[in-house]
């Protein structure tokens, strides 16, 4: 096995161990809170520490970080390297404690910012401001653990950056056990899970012989360096996550419970997308920032047609999976106790929206670190600039047509508009990547995309012949809908397997030594 197809395994498999505590988490808020004024208070809460997470810390720092460290390793040594951790942990810190202190002291109108909806409801936005003090410390920490994150991945340590995420599932499903109906007990559980992610980090990172005490320093050339790749990358790696946060604006203008049912679909939507889009994406960005600094623009090439190739022969099946299984997976994990049947529904709905756009939000995912790793932030800017601008436009017009026509389920209408608006992003850098550096899609992966689409396809026809109305599977006991689950999955995995192999894929098709031998040739097929 290759390293990067086994660095890969290894960020895939620890972060299905946290998808799965995930879903875990998701189904013991559904059971033992239910969409409400509670749950809706402290997902707002949870997500704006969490957005600014995504775009800050693992958005626009660790793709900054990551390629300036990776060169300077690689130029300079690990005395220089322990120097840059040094000035860059502690100028990270110092932003970060001054712009903590700020969302706590105003969390009241950093509420109102985020959840317009909530002003005109005193016991939510009192609700969600209070919790909002337990949760924004979880910046500070989490940012801190992204900084080291990216050291271990540069030294190609992928297992503890990829397992951290655990340790917030299992004090948010800890403190759910213990203390429901308390959602307050859920926000003071965020800050907890920030300082042991925190800690997990550092044994490995002192075991590098990095480690150091932070040092304040705005001027070195190296932080300032990281500093001005940081501005662009701030918004254009992080479309996707403002699209998100948009939707849950918007949605605090609906009726109660859209913000919780969009938060469900998309924790479901974000569960293949973690395990296999944002893994490959984390292992690729080192490799790519090295290849990159050595001037091997083949290899380059040949490592975003090798990810791409994972990406379809993984993601097809599961994106298709998510779009005609979006009724039994949400009855099968969520739809007991304060959750019903309408619940069921409405989720389902947002979920086949989403689902439309996965591979969207994946082909972001696996095109942006090209553009990082040449410390070229302002392209994805220009792209994220536009997609955000269109989606926007859809979302407001689709919430408007979805009223108008009296369809249920207006939420469904911002989904629909964020992932319609994933795919112009993906337009956007691939026409980008292929001006820029004359990025194709090679013969090879185009026989991939057609295979897997023509896989997929079959899977999800028989998936719908041979499934049951939700009404059926929500008039099921628990073990009746994980047997009935458990079956499809199985077996529409096995019908996928099947057809690929009639259609003549095999391993070696996935091979990077191969594709690097055949990632340059053109002709009928290629684009």
């Amino acid at each position: 096995m290759s390293t990067i197809v086994r660095s890969t395994s290894i960020v895939g498999g620890m972060t299905l161990v946290s998808r799965v505590l995930g879903l875990a988490r998701e189904v013991l808020f559904a059971t033992l809170f239910g969409p409400g004024v509670g749950m809706d208070a402290f997902l707002v809460a949870f997500k704006i520490p969490n957005f600014l997470r995504r775009l800050f810390a693992e958005g626009a720092f660790a793709q900054a970080f990551v390629p300036v460290l990776s060169a300077t390793r690689s130029a300079d040594g690990d005395l220089e390297v322990k120097r840059l951790i040094a000035v860059s942990a502690g100028t990270l810190g110092v932003v970060l404690v001054v712009l903590t202190a700020l969302g706590v002291a105003f969390a009241p109108a950093v509420i109102a910012v985020f959840a317009v909806g909530f002003v005109d409801d005193p016991v939510k936005f009192e609700a969600a401001s209070d919790m909002l003090r337990w949760t924004f410390p979880y910046l500070l920490l989490i940012s801190l653990s992204a900084l080291f994150a990216g050291v271990l991945n540069t030294y190609n340590r992928f297992a503890i950056p990829a397992f951290s995420p655990v340790w917030l599932n299992v004090c948010l499903i800890t403190a759910a056990v213990v203390f429901a109906p308390s959602t307050h007990a859920l926000a003071v559980a965020v800050l907890v899970a920030g300082v042991v992610q925190l800690g997990f980090h550092l044994p490995s990172v002192s075991r590098l012989g990095v480690l150091t005490w932070p040092r304040v320093n705005f001027s070195d050339p190296q932080v300032r360096r990281i500093l001005r790749m940081m501005g662009p990358i701030l918004f254009g790696s992080s479309v996707a996550q403002i699209n998100l946060l948009l939707d849950t604006i918007l949605a605090s203008l609906l009726v109660t419970g859209s913000i919780s049912w969009l938060y469900f679909s998309d924790r479901l939507m974000e569960f293949p997308l973690g395990v296999f889009s944002i893994a490959l994406a984390t292992v690729i960005l080192p490799r790519l920032s090295g290849q990159h600094a050595g001037g091997r623009k083949q290899e380059f090439a040949a490592t975003v047609d090798w990810a791409l190739r994972f990406l379809f022969l993984l993601g097809m099946p599961a994106a298709v999976g998510l779009l005609v299984l979006a009724g039994p997976l949400v009855t099968t994990l969520f739809q007991y106790n304060a959750f019903s049947a309408v619940d069921v529904e409405m989720t389902r709905r947002s979920l086949m929206a989403y689902a439309l756009g996965f591979f969207g939000f994946s082909l972001v995912k696996i095109l942006t670190p090209a553009f990082y790793s040449r410390e070229d932030a302002r392209t994805p800017v220009r792209c994220g600039v536009i997609a955000l601008s269109l989606t926007m436009v859809l979302n407001i017009a689709l919430v408007g047509a979805f009223t108008l026509l009296g369809i249920e389920g207006v939420h469904a209408g911002l989904a629909l508009g964020t992932s319609l608006g994933a795919f112009i992003n993906a337009a956007l850098l691939y026409r980008a990547l292929k001006r820029g550096i004359g990025l194709t899609v090679s013969r090879g992966l185009v026989r991939i995309i057609v295979s897997t689409c023509v896989a997929a396809a079959t899977m999800g026809a028989v998936l719908i012949l041979a499934g049951g109305p939700v009404d059926e599977w929500i008039a099921a006991d628990l073990w009746t809908r994980v047997t009935w689950l458990l079956a499809a999955v199985g077996g529409g995995g096995l019908i996928y397997a099947l057809v690929i192999l009639v259609l003549g894929l095999r391993p070696r098709d996935f091979r990077l030594a191969d594709v690097v031998d055949t990632v340059g040739e053109t002709g009928p097929g290629s684009v």
